[in-house]
């Protein structure tokens, strides 16, 4: 065994040796620049897809072979090439009989096929590197530091197609067009994509589109405004503007010669705010009550009522409760329990978003005391927690820099390692029945690769030399929750506004980086500001959000905005939450819903268990809460629940429950245009139409049926329509 580990030993160093050689000669040559790896080679690979996740790219690598993913560690991507496996890739002496060249020009059979034709600029620029004695890095070459597309930003045509060129610009003040040696992305094809040339092809549907370009690890994007070609829909008068909000659509839904749809009518309004600030339907009386109401800022008032009532915190703990994990296969019973407590207390006393970030980061000692705590107990590896805080609180994704930087953001995995030094220190360790948070030592982190130290430091910041003296945790929480922070408020606005208006400014909105930019900056930013002026009170975006012409929007397309779902010319159709909609049957029923092992009375957004086992709230997405990302949440329709609502035993026997409502009408002695308003009420939060009112009453006065029954009938097919599973 040692001898085979000396000869291997013996085998690199020759060929470090050789490789060195070649390259002093080739640069004593004097002249133009040498071709070298990470500068010429490296951009080639990415572009050619050599290091993609489906090639060799990928974990376990591909054949034997292994690449950084796309490019995201050069260094050891020119040891793959000219150290591992003997050096046997590369042959100086004979540069185009390489086996690096020959799988990739399909001289020797290649499962990627050919990638490199034969006498190409890349094939050359590979052979002339191989050549010159595969140079590593040229000293003499200035480093990169600036990526930009050119144009920037375009006013774009439909069908246009748009040349874009990726210029490079170096430290000696230099620059260099590298479109050659780029890779280019499109964030929405249907919009505009883009060719591995770099030209743009612009859709046919009116919005913001975006096309990044990556090279040597850095990123440049491209924005393209996409209006409609000609709008004679356009109304002569702007619409009216209630706040900064409307302001700030208006200049977008212009540009794109986008006109906004009416406003929604009060029935509307009620039910749409009511479902997004309480989670649950108006009552019946409080519908009638509502929409009789002549004042001229009842609007205002409703918002202000439904954020002071208790079912608030219930529906907002539930959407902290799937961030954060609650979850009692993770935690226990009790912990689980003690957990989302102390968030629904958050809630309740409306706590700033600011001290709830803190009170997380910062928690310590007994879990009894301290159950916010109990975050660290969800994450149990510092870097999970990094990643976890990232996520939830910047917005940002860091999980996948913990192997290798990300393919569309700057981070790399010194960054990740740096955030997760901030959580090394902590542990949680048995307590009496519990566990007890504590922060011990020092311990010092290394780079996964190179084995260098790596600091404390925050993302998109240089790594300081030492580590913060003290609990590292809370200089990462004085610097997340300053004012200045880049992301921290912009993170929260956009959580709040994509719970009101269907879609973040930035989709997803737990992915904000450069290469996927808000739709309309300046309302992130109007947001944001918001958020901070307040003292990070979530119930002050609410009102800013709500109060808006822009949220107030009816769901009816014009003539101009019928294929808009991204600039928030109309309101979007969101279906119910799993939790809501099972509520919302129960309140249209007049039958509860009785989860087994909980006490009667507690409604489906009150649910703390997400492992609490109920075939309805699985059906229609709830999350599973295994990690942080909004898109555990399933929100889309399917045949299957469609089959449910249409065919379920257990909505059958709340239809026909003794003390449901139909029973209630059918025994009240009321006449059938109440029953229909009663229902219509329960179900839509507005009086019927004259022709739904004809046809209902003609239903119910004919037939053989008992009249309770049509009733139920009645009732049913209002259930399974879309108007009450969905809000609009």
């Amino acid at each position: 065994m040692a001898a085979m580990f000396a000869h291997r030993s013996v085998s690199l160093a020759i060929a470090h040796l050789l490789v060195g050689l070649c390259q002093t000669a080739n640069v004593a040559q004097g002249g133009e620049s040498a071709v070298d790896f990470t500068h010429d080679v490296a951009p080639l690979l990415s572009r050619h897809g050599c290091n993609a996740s489906a090639c060799h790219g990928k974990a376990e690598g591909q054949n034997g072979f292994r690449l950084s993913v796309f490019g995201s560690d050069p260094a050891a991507d020119y040891e793959a090439l000219t150290v591992a496996s003997r050096g046997r890739r590369i042959t100086p002496a004979a540069a185009e009989h390489s086996l690096m060249l020959e799988k990739a020009d399909g001289t020797l059979p290649h499962e990627g096929g050919i990638r490199l034709e034969p006498g190409s600029p890349s094939w050359e620029t590979v052979r002339h590197w191989i050549a010159g004695g595969a140079l590593e890095t040229d000293p003499d070459r200035p480093a990169l530091t600036e990526l930009e597309l050119v144009p920037a930003h375009h006013i774009a045509t439909f069908r246009e197609k748009l040349p874009l060129r990726v210029m490079a610009h170096f430290a000696d003040g230099s620059e260099r067009d590298v479109s050659g040696e780029a890779v280019f992305h499109a964030n929405d094809a249907g919009l505009a994509d883009v060719d591995e040339a770099g030209v743009a092809t612009i859709g046919t549907t009116p919005g913001v589109a975006a096309v990044l370009a990556r090279y040597q690890g850095r990123v440049a994007v491209f924005q393209a405004v996409i209006p409609r070609a000609e709008n004679p829909n356009l109304p002569l008068e702007p619409a009216p503007v209630l706040n900064d909000i409307d302001r700030l659509v208006d200049d977008t839904l212009a540009q794109l010669r986008l006109a906004p749809s009416d406003l929604a009518d009060d029935a509307t309004f009620l039910r749409r705010v009511t479902l997004d600030i309480i989670g649950r339907l108006p009552l019946p009386e409080e519908a009638r009550r509502f929409l009789n109401d002549q004042s001229t800022n009842k609007r205002s008032q409703l918002v202000d009522s439904l954020l002071g009532r208790p079912e608030y915190a219930d529906y907002w703990a539930l959407y902290w409760s799937d961030l954060l994990c609650v979850d009692r296969e993770r935690l226990g019973l009790a912990n689980a329990h003690e957990y989302y407590q102390w968030i629904h207390s958050a809630m309740a006393e409306n706590r700033s978003l600011r001290d709830l970030a803190r009170d997380l980061l910062l928690a310590e000692g007994p879990l009894n005391e301290q159950p916010a705590g109990h975050f660290y107990r969800v994450s149990t590896k510092p870097g999970e927690t990094a990643a976890a805080v990232a996520q939830v609180f910047l917005g940002i994704r860091i999980a996948c820099a913990e192997c290798h930087q990300h393919p569309y953001d700057q981070w790399t995995q010194q960054d990740y390692h740096g955030m997760r030094a901030y959580f090394e220190p902590v542990h949680a360790k048995p307590y009496g029945d519990s566990f007890a948070l504590v922060t011990s030592g020092n311990p010092q982190v290394k780079h996964p690769r190179t084995g260098a130290p790596i600091q404390p430091y925050p993302l998109g910041t240089t790594m300081p030399d030492t580590s913060p003296e003290g609990d590292r945790r809370a200089a990462l929480a004085d610097w997340m929750t300053a004012r200045e922070n880049p992301w921290f408020a912009r993170n929260l606005a956009n959580r709040l506004w994509a719970r009101f208006l269907g879609r973040g400014l930035v989709e997803p909105v737990d992915d904000m980086r450069a290469t996927n930019p808000p739709g309309n900056p300046a309302l992130m930013d109007r947001l944001a500001r918001e958020l901070v002026d307040h003292d990070y009170d979530a119930k002050a975006v609410i009102r800013f959000i709500t109060g808006s012409r822009t949220y107030q929007l009816s769901s009816t397309p014009n003539a101009s905005n019928a294929g808009d779902e991204k600039n928030f010319s109309r309101a979007l159709f969101k279906r119910l939450p799993a939790e809501v909609l099972l509520d919302a049957v129960c309140d249209a029923t007049g039958v509860p819903e009785k989860f087994t092992g909980l006490p009667a009375g507690l409604r489906a957004v009150q649910l703390w268990d997400s492992q609490a086992q109920h075939y309805f709230l699985k059906l229609f997405g709830r999350p599973a809460r295994i990690t942080p990302c909004e898109c555990e949440r399933a929100s889309g329709a399917s045949i299957g629940q469609a089959l449910h609502l249409m065919n379920s035993p257990a909505l059958q026997a709340k239809l026909s429950h003794e003390a449901g409502t139909a029973a209630r009408l059918a025994g009240s002695g009321i006449d059938d245009d109440r029953v229909v308003e009663t229902l219509y009420l329960s179900t839509f939060s507005r009086f019927p139409s004259a022709e739904e009112l004809s046809e209902a009453l003609q239903y119910l006065g004919t037939g053989t049926q008992p009249r309770r029954q049509r009733i139920e009938d009645l009732l049913w097919s209002l259930l399974n329509s879309q108007e009450f599973v969905f809000n609009h």
